[in-house]
Order: structure tokens, then sequence, then C-alpha cells
């Protein structure tokens, strides 16, 4: 014996895969700060980075997060020259002394 289902249940429409084909509005975009796909479109607001604040967003619970964007991560475009800077005492403007062999 087959059971009878009534027209309202048998179009019932769970979080499944049935829904999924209906989700084409994107609530987050490309952020300019961070590059991710987590500003808020309506809220304005990062969700990665917090953008447009001042200040990065950053909580000590997410240490693998931190470690991502931490100094080192990118080129150190001005870090990478300290060493030798440092080394020679910051000296600018003036030619060295020439080294006898």
């Amino acid at each position: 014996r087959e059971a009878v289902v009534p027209q309202e249940l048998s179009m019932v429409v769970g979080k499944g895969t049935a829904s999924f084909g209906k989700r084409h509005n994107k609530s987050h975009t490309i952020c300019r700060r961070c590059g991710k796909r987590s500003y808020h479109i309506q809220k304005s607001t990062c969700s990665s980075c917090a953008y447009p604040s001042a200040h990065m967003r950053k909580y000590n619970w997410g240490t693998k997060a931190q470690r991502r964007r931490t100094t080192g991560t990118g080129r150190c475009r001005y870090l990478k020259t300290l060493p030798r800077k440092f080394k020679n005492g910051f000296r600018e403007g003036s030619v060295a002394k020439k080294t006898e062999k």
C-alpha cells in the first residue's frame, strides 16, 4: 500500500541541495585593504580586517589568523634593508671609505 502524502508536505524545502540553487545574492565582496571576500556591502565593513576602521581586526583567540598577516609575511620593503643600515650607523649622503686589500 502507498502512503498518501498531502500536496503541502511534499513541497517543503530544507537547507540542503534543493535550496542551494536559489542562493545567488552576494552579501560580501572583495575588501580594498585585505583582499579577501569579506567586505559586507550593506554594513560597509570588512569582517576580516575591520576596514574602514583605522585599526586592523585582531583577536588573541585567532592565533593562526595573526600568523598569516603578521610582520614578515609581505615584502618588508623597509625592514629588509635595516640590518645593513644599522651595521653602517645609518649614514646618509657620504661615500664609504676605501679599504686597502
